[in-house]
């Protein structure tokens, strides 16, 4: 079993930086996997950033802007959120994938407004 705990969320202005960190515990040594989701109201959820064995993927409306990153001794995962766009709101998820199974964090809004 494995449990991901979101922070970092909040409201900024256009233009603005955010970073998210997930923090795991649990049966962490099972995790090839850990990304980041996001879902807007009326929305699917949708993937954001990807990391595994050391690689990195990004959705392209994020690119250039997002950083996905990954610290193995922390067992966490950070998202650093630049120049944010109102577009770019919604509720922010971590997600760590093992082998047989998954998990997701409790999310975490992130509001860009004005």
């Amino acid at each position: 079993q494995v449990q991901l705990v979101e922070s970092g969320g909040g409201l900024v202005q256009p233009g603005g930086s955010l970073r998210l960190s997930c923090a795991a515990s649990g049966s962490i040594f099972s995790i090839n996997v850990m990304a980041w989701y996001r879902q807007a109201p009326g929305k699917q959820r949708e993937l954001v950033a990807i990391t595994s064995g050391g690689r990195t993927n990004y959705a392209d409306f994020v690119k250039g802007r997002f950083t996905i990153s990954r610290d193995n001794a922390k067992n966490s995962v950070s998202l650093q959120m630049n120049s944010l766009k109102p577009e770019d709101t919604a509720v922010y998820y971590c997600y760590a994938g093992a082998k047989t199974r998954d998990w997701w964090g409790q999310g975490t809004q992130v509001t860009v407004s004005s």
